[in-house]
């Protein structure tokens, strides 16, 4: 059986499909699509804590679907701007796990994991699949990925 990590930068995630289809990511199918004949060894979603109760419940369901959550405090900048993303976690989780997989998923668009991707792929031997929203997916990313499934209307709620 095929052995997969999955690794899902929860925010850009959340954006893209809300900025594109004004919709949120269906977690639940996502799972039942990519688990299928395959076996997880680690699947983490990674977010910012906000401290909110809603936020909270969120994390709570990808718990329950079979995420290990980890978070990062949001931090808001003197200027007004907000940092909060996960690059560097999920490429060392990435690196990490994927010495015990076959393949290696990442739920982003985010054209800095390119080099991950393509790192994996080449030296590594591994499949990279990528799950993003087209518009919003860099090409360098896509170009990098070994398997690129486009989040659209069947994985949305």
């Amino acid at each position: 059986m095929e052995k997969v990590a999955i690794f899902v930068d929860v925010q850009n995630v959340y954006y893209t499909c809300r900025q594109i289809y004004k919709r949120n990511f269906d977690y639940n199918k996502f799972w039942q699509e990519i688990t299928n004949n395959r076996k997880v060894v680690k699947a983490i979603a990674y977010a910012i804590e906000r401290g909110d109760k809603k936020q909270q419940e969120f994390q709570n369901i990808l718990r329950s679907i079979g995420f290990e959550v980890k978070l990062k405090p949001f931090t808001q900048r003197s200027d007004g701007s907000a940092k909060g993303d996960w690059d560097v976690g999920i490429t060392i989780d990435a690196i990490e796990y994927s010495s015990f997989v076959d393949t290696v998923i990442l739920v982003s668009g985010d054209g800095d994991f390119d080099i991950l991707a393509h790192t994996l792929r080449v030296n590594r031997g591994k499949n990279i699949e990528v799950y993003g929203v087209p518009e919003l997916t860099a090409g360098a990313l896509i170009n990098a990925a070994s398997k690129f499934t486009p989040i659209e209307t069947r994985l949305l709620l």
